[in-house]
């Protein structure tokens, strides 16, 4: 697909849409590893954190790629509907593991759905579908691992 100005300006409010997301995720484990005892689970949040930073950048190369500058791409509308991250704040006063854990695994569900709806309106380029994709897929496999980390 060529991107028209109509089209490029709904890809780049696309991507810093998911960059919003992905800034609250990074925010949210950083948050979450500063408050949790567990050694093990502290640096498995803070390689999801890590993770999300580098989605962060391939979803700013792939602005970057459409004419525009990433100095202010994030924190845009879409990232207001994502705010479940800052649940994590609450559970951290309590200092619980499981509540922080349960704050991880809701941020997430929240971004594999918004994720899964940007696949599903399909209005991006294979590549920058691909790229989504493959970000979808490790952003549900955290979520899994965080599921059984907190079953134990």
């Amino acid at each position: 697909m060529t991107h028209t100005d109509e089209t490029r300006k709904e890809a780049i409010d696309t991507f810093e849409g998911l960059i919003s997301i992905l800034e609250d995720g990074k925010l949210g484990y950083t948050n979450a590893a500063e408050h949790v005892d567990n050694h093990a689970v502290k640096t498995d949040l803070l390689g999801y954190a890590r993770e999300r930073d580098l989605f962060i950048v391939a979803m700013q190369d792939e602005i970057n790629k459409l004419g525009k500058s990433t100095d202010t791409a994030g924190g845009g509308l879409l990232g207001t509907l994502h705010r479940t991250w800052i649940d994590i704040k609450s559970s951290l006063t309590a200092g619980d593991s499981d509540a922080i854990l349960n704050a991880c695994i809701t941020g997430d569900q929240a971004a594999v759905m918004r994720y899964q709806k940007v696949l599903e309106e399909n209005n991006l380029e294979a590549t920058q579908i691909d790229i989504i994709a493959k970000q979808l897929k490790s952003i549900q496999h955290t979520l899994t691992e965080i599921k059984a980390k907190k079953a134990h």
